[in-house]
């Protein structure tokens, strides 16, 4: 005979009193095993895809994991509202998430399916692949859950995400894994699946957007850059900047690279939201992030935030002068916290900007310097190796090589060439393409000039621009002014159409 609905609260209620959860994290008035018997968060992958996931060493670690949904007890109203939470706040929360749920199995059937599938298909190995790095402890204990149940350790993994949720208390998908941990220690019943419940939180925002932001974690740590490898925009970067952001739309993903004088690593990578209606910013308001190179602009104090930005904020130079160039407007674009209610956002759910968990911003907070870090934001990054790099830098470098020795020679007609009629430079005097060869040549005073911290950024976005940034010192002095200058490719030649003066 079916359970009630009554009995089906009374087994869950049992289970609290016995101990086995002492804080529960949905409320117990209502129908208790709604959402938390959906199968999005924990059976995700495709039988025999590999998880991988996270340790202190940055070491990686895979297992197969093949459970398969299946079918589900009743919906509740009062834990989809728990869940809730995951969605933005209310000056940023009416963006949408895709349309996924699924039904879910008693714990006997679904471990039955878990151990026919790994027998019937080997576990295939990860992409090629770094060391997985350590985005948060949050994160990384989360894909261990995930790595349990996946290899039919289910009790483990309750306990292990019993005291996830104990230790974040505001992760919602940590609620949503362990409430279906715990619907999955209850016995299997002859009852038949309540459609009705199961299409209510098929439909219901704050599941889609859950099942949206466990996919993302999932396909990111599963799809890891290759080793060795940098996003390609980084094609030179000056050891002045220690670190290197680059954003990946496309994974919810935000990279963190160290840099040395033997290059760019990956060191660490996080969950991040972008803006509700996607990327590709055109204008104030729509709600979407830019996409491009921009750096680090300041450091704002929490202290002096509303809580929505939780942690800190980090603006960036949103509209750079390319962006300007094609007539890009807003502003405001920062990498910024959650507030305290909230540990992460859904996928698509801020005004543009970038947002991380409390925990990940705090770490990058202690990383980034002002004016030095650049922030790549792109659809989907492309890893390339450094010889590629390299030689992808090579034709600039003979251009802005030729830039510095035609200055050097005096000569104002030739200089004028690598110039666009439009060109400006932020200083103290503004200047224009007419005049700037001219003062180029006045300052030169055709002296030799040596070039020092360089860095080469490289954008594709239907133009082929680079970002310069370099300091100059002349023969016999001491220091020199420390440039950057936006170039665009037109043919072969690469032509200047912004500089800024920094210092």
């Amino acid at each position: 005979m079916a359970h009630s609905q009554g009995k089906r609260r009374r087994l869950v209620t049992d289970i609290v009193r016995r101990g086995r959860l002492k804080n529960p994290p949905f409320p117990r008035r209502g129908n208790l095993l709604a959402a938390l018997m959906t199968a999005s968060a924990l059976m995700l992958a495709a039988p025999g895809a590999a998880f991988a996931s996270s340790n202190k060493t940055g070491s990686a670690k895979t297992s197969s994991s093949s459970a398969k949904a299946g079918k589900s007890s009743t919906g509740s109203r009062s834990a989809v509202r728990a869940s809730s939470g995951n969605r933005a706040s209310a000056k940023e929360a009416r963006g949408g998430a895709g349309k996924s749920s699924a039904q879910a199995k008693g714990k006997k059937a679904a471990l039955a399916e878990t151990r026919t599938a790994s027998a019937a298909k080997p576990a295939r190995k990860a992409a090629p692949a770094g060391s997985i790095q350590e985005a948060s402890s949050a994160e990384a204990r989360l894909i261990s859950v995930y790595e349990m149940f996946g290899r039919g350790q289910a009790r483990p993994a309750l306990a292990k995400a019993r005291d996830l949720v104990r230790d974040y208390p505001n992760f919602q998908l940590a609620q949503l894994v362990y409430g279906d941990l715990l619907a999955a220690q209850l016995p299997p019943t002859n009852s038949l699946p309540d459609t009705a419940g199961i299409a209510k939180m098929r439909g219901n925002p704050a599941m889609s957007e859950l099942h949206e932001e466990s996919r993302r974690r999932l396909q990111a740590l599963r799809e890891r850059p290759p080793v060795g490898t940098v996003p390609s925009q980084f094609l030179s970067l000056s050891t002045k900047s220690r670190y290197a952001i680059a954003v990946d739309a496309s994974r919810s993903r935000l990279y963190l690279l160290e840099n040395s004088d033997k290059g760019l690593k990956l060191v660490a990578d996080y969950y991040i939201s972008v803006g509700k209606s996607g990327t590709d910013k055109l204008a104030e308001g729509d709600a979407r992030t830019p996409l491009g190179v921009y750096y680090i602009t300041s450091s704002l104090d929490p202290r002096s935030l509303k809580d929505f930005y939780g942690a800190g904020a980090l603006p960036i130079n949103y509209p750079n002068p390319y962006d300007v160039r094609r007539g890009r407007t807003g502003g405001g674009i920062w990498l910024h916290g959650t507030p305290p209610q909230q540990f992460a956002r859904a996928p698509l759910a801020s005004d543009g900007c970038v947002v991380m968990a409390n925990p990940d911003l705090k770490q990058l907070l202690r990383k980034v310097q002002i004016g030095a870090t650049p922030v790549v934001t792109a659809r989907s990054l492309q890893w390339i190796s450094p010889p590629q790099a390299e030689k992808e830098a090579q034709t600039f470098t003979n251009a802005i090589t030729a830039w510095k020795d035609t200055r050097a020679s005096g000569n104002e007609a030739q200089l004028k060439k690598f110039y666009l009629p439009d060109f400006q430079r932020s200083s103290k005097k503004p200047i224009d393409g007419n005049s700037a060869p001219h003062d180029e040549v006045e300052y030169a005073q055709g002296k030799r000039v040596q070039f020092k911290d360089m860095s080469y950024l490289h954008w594709r976005d239907g133009d082929d621009t680079m970002v310069a940034t370099f300091g100059e010192v002349f023969e016999g002095e001491k220091s020199g002014r420390t440039r950057r200058q936006y170039w665009l490719r037109q043919g072969s030649e690469w032509k200047l159409f912004h500089e800024e003066i920094l210092g």
